[in-house]
């Protein structure tokens, strides 16, 4: 996290530099694209309700490691120093490791992925504190027994098994999400736009993995390319595009315009609050929805099992729910059509199960591109917003 800087010159600075979101954090994104790419094939390894719980912490963790490094390039710039640089490569490449050892996370490589992924929050610290001022460096000091203390006992759970690890887990992600409530904002700052912008691209990369999750799924996975397999495959993309319009069409900018009219600790507050923590429920969403593409291209002409009917349905809804909580915290309304489509996705879970994979994906896409087609036609909410904008 960035912190306000005590002088002009200095809050100006650090104004100019988050303008733009540098070559070397889309590059630094890139792993988390891996990173997405496993946890979805963790979960289509497991396919349990115990396997969707630690599929669901993973991502916890690997979220919380991108939103770290999130806040902290808006506070440096290791795109022109060149120390700052070579610590954000090496914290790509145990966040590599990291990636590379989810599929046996709780099991043969449970060490290797909590040591390397303590080094990733480790190095995070490490920068904040040798490449910022005191003020801002009191301040992460403040967070850093979570920000450590949680992948610490990642650590210690990989020496156990059973429900014991479970515990250990439960109180790590506890422990790092909650440090930011606990000992608070106050001091960080953001700065609007490079903010809003990395959060943008981050929403891209998880949809960009269910593309891949759509590839992956078809060559990988040996599939024939019959009929049924390309009709899947384009319903799969029109339902990734769908996702897409519905953040990326006005929401987000809307939400950037409602950011960018706080300031100071409120500023942070919103910041943390609907950014941070709430969009981990769409990434959330997207993740589950890549896993029951995935399912359904593997098994196109049968019904899907419970646990991939329930990604599918359930993620979509989650996708929608998390929208409705970011947008209730930003304004306080909330959107009925969104809310009335998550609705009806979760109940169609009971029929996904009994039809084959297609035809409910059919539905599904039937009925997401009905909501974004009504919005995009009939939403007084995006009329009045892009009346605003045309106005200015």
């Amino acid at each position: 996290m960035s912190t306000t800087d005590s002088t002009p010159d200095a809050n100006e600075n650090a104004s100019e530099q988050g303008q733009d979101v540098s070559t070397i954090e889309l590059f630094f994104d890139l792993v988390f694209v891996f990173a997405f790419t496993q946890v979805t094939g963790f979960l289509a390894h497991h396919l349990t309700w115990a396997g969707v719980a630690k599929g669901a912490a993973l991502l916890a963790a690997v979220w919380w490691a991108w939103v770290m490094y999130s806040w902290l390039t808006g506070a440096v710039s290791p795109q022109e120093n060149l120390l700052q640089r070579v610590v954000i490569f090496a914290a790509m490449a145990a966040m590599l490791v990291v990636a590379l050892s989810v599929p046996g996370a709780f099991e043969t490589t449970a060490l290797l992925f909590a040591v390397a992924y303590f080094v990733v929050r480790l190095l995070h610290i490490a920068l904040y504190t040798a490449a910022t001022p005191p003020e801002t460096r009191d301040a992460v000091l403040r967070a850093a027994p979570g920000f450590l203390g949680g992948p610490a006992l990642l650590v210690l759970a990989s020496f156990f098994d059973g429900p014991l690890k479970a515990i250990l887990w439960v109180v790590a992600i506890a422990i790092d999400y909650g440090i930011v409530f606990v000992r608070g904002v106050e001091g960080f700052r953001v700065n609007v736009e490079h903010f809003v912008e990395r959060y943008r691209l981050i929403v891209i990369i998880a949809l960009g993995e269910s593309i891949v999750a759509i590839g992956s799924g078809v060559g990988a996975g040996g599939i024939a390319l019959g009929p049924l397999v390309i009709l899947a495959t384009l319903l799969a993309f029109v339902l990734i595009a769908v996702l897409w319009w519905l953040y990326f069409d006005y929401v987000v900018f809307a939400a950037e315009q409602r950011l960018a009219e706080e300031s100071g600790h409120d500023l942070t507050l919103l910041a943390r609050d609907s950014y941070s923590v709430l969009h981990l429920s769409i990434i959330g969403g997207i993740i589950f929805v890549a896993l029951g593409l995935k399912q359904t291209l593997a098994h196109v002409g049968e019904p899907l099992g419970i646990i991939a009917a329930v990604a599918l349905c359930g993620g979509s809804a989650l996708y929608l729910f998390g929208h409705t909580a970011w947008r209730y915290h930003d304004h306080g309304t909330y959107s009925t059509p969104r809310l009335i489509v998550a609705v009806i996705a979760c109940i169609f879970i009971g029929v996904t199960v009994r039809i084959p994979a297609v035809a409910a994906l059919a539905a599904l896409v039937v009925l997401f591109v009905g909501l974004a087609t009504y919005e995009t036609l009939y939403s007084a909410d995006r009329r009045e917003f892009y009346e605003q904008q045309t106005a200015q």
